[in-house]
């Protein structure tokens, strides 16, 4: 049975993506929050290939600092792996997650990083 919170969060999430879609011009950048890390993907949604990823649980990761810290290199780790493949402007998709602490620390080093949204 699945809780209530993580359903209101599915609803949310559905709502976001009914008005939002990657393509190749401009791919989704897709976040997903858990507990202990924070994962994002760039997605073209037309084709359904996901481009680029990062997480902070990935090796070579340094886990020091606190989960946001954490959470702007995530979006650092992102934007220049797209930098790589000539992408520069995103759409972004919060997951249903509100747009504060690590989500939007997240934005942050991806716009620090270079991407545009």
């Amino acid at each position: 049975m699945a809780s209530i919170k993580l359903d209101r969060r599915n609803r949310i999430r559905q709502r976001i993506r009914n008005k939002i879609a990657g393509t190749a011009d401009t791919p989704r950048l897709s976040v997903f929050r858990s507990n202990k890390g924070i994962y994002c993907q760039v997605i073209n949604d037309l084709t359904g290939e996901t481009l680029a990823q990062a997480n902070s649980l990935e090796s070579g990761f340094d886990g020091s600092g606190t989960k946001s810290e954490q959470a702007k290199r995530v979006g650092l780790m992102i934007a220049e792996r797209c930098k790589a493949k000539q992408i520069e402007n995103i759409v972004f998709d919060r997951g249903g997650y509100l747009y504060h602490g690590r989500v939007k620390s997240l934005a942050e080093g991806a716009r620090e990083g270079g991407l545009s949204f």
